[in-house]
């Protein structure tokens, strides 16, 4: 990259002119949220990196009028595991975008007008204290004794651009790792036997069961994840701090969802977190 702009753009069909630097991607992306409006193409050069993403999303964090409360963490599959050099990829959740549900209350989702929306059941990760500053290595124990709690959760995943998982994984960091939120469980009382757990978790939409699997089912384990991101966000300057949220990444997978429809996600003991999304305003 050369005074912020990337070199090598290998999808011209997908790039609209105007500012082609990564400040100009991180800022129509930026102004797209705030307004819920949609983005028909990638606004700027395809980033062909990891870094080149980050770089995008740190400069988006940067401007975006909210505190990161916490990170999601979602999987790279395929050949691109190879060709980016990583099996998962990390996007800030923000302060204003956690919400609390239960039984006894559903959670909203607010979609962006021609983007894309899908729902995700997750372990999320409660951080007990704040990270070593500058330690960029962690193993599966030391993240381990970082966990205060794990909660079920739901990953709102959303972006104002329709096509954010067509092109790569970059194309996914560069949009705020394509999060649009998190819905929040109860703590549960025996959280290393939750992840560990053999128990399927259920996702339903519109009354029909559309993904089923335990929470071992996680690549590399759940706790990978939670490795994985105290590791990025340290390299990225942004150290996990006390009480921040770490979701693990998909455990029943990836289903996308439209205006009006109602999710539910089933947990093991009957628990259940409920979430209907809402038509852009």
């Amino acid at each position: 990259m050369a005074d912020g702009k990337f070199l090598n753009n290998t999808n011209d069909q997908n790039t609209p002119q105007g500012d082609q630097t990564a400040s100009g991607i991180s800022r129509a992306f930026r102004e797209a949220r705030i307004s819920g409006s949609g983005l028909e193409v990638f606004p700027g050069p395809i980033p062909q990196s990891l870094d080149e993403a980050y770089t995008i999303q740190d400069m988006a964090i940067r401007d975006w009028p909210d505190t990161v409360a916490g990170w999601k963490v979602g999987m790279i599959v395929g050949d691109n595991i190879r060709k980016f050099g990583s099996d998962r990829l990390a996007g800030p959740i923000f302060a204003q975008s956690i919400q609390t549900a239960n039984n006894d209350a559903a959670a909203v989702f607010q979609l962006f007008d021609g983007g894309f929306a899908a729902v995700e059941a997750e372990l999320v990760f409660v951080l007990k204290e704040d990270a070593p500053g500058g330690k960029t290595s962690w193993d599966a124990a030391e993240a381990a004794s970082m966990v205060a709690e794990v909660r079920p959760g739901v990953e709102l995943a959303g972006s104002p651009f329709g096509g954010i998982n067509d092109l790569g994984p970059a194309v996914t960091v560069a949009d705020f790792g394509n999060n649009a939120g998190l819905v929040l469980g109860d703590a549960v009382a025996d959280w290393k036997a939750l992840v560990s757990s053999e128990e399927p978790f259920e996702t339903w939409i519109e009354g029909e069961c559309v993904g089923s699997a335990s929470p071992n089912s996680i690549r590399g384990g759940a706790l990978e994840s939670l490795r994985f991101m105290l590791e990025n966000a340290a390299r990225r300057g942004m150290p996990l701090r006390k009480g921040q949220v770490v979701s693990s990444g998909a455990v029943t997978g990836v289903h996308q969802i439209g205006p009006g429809q109602e999710s539910r996600f089933l947990f093991r003991d009957n628990y259940e977190l409920v979430c209907i999304t809402r038509a852009p305003e």
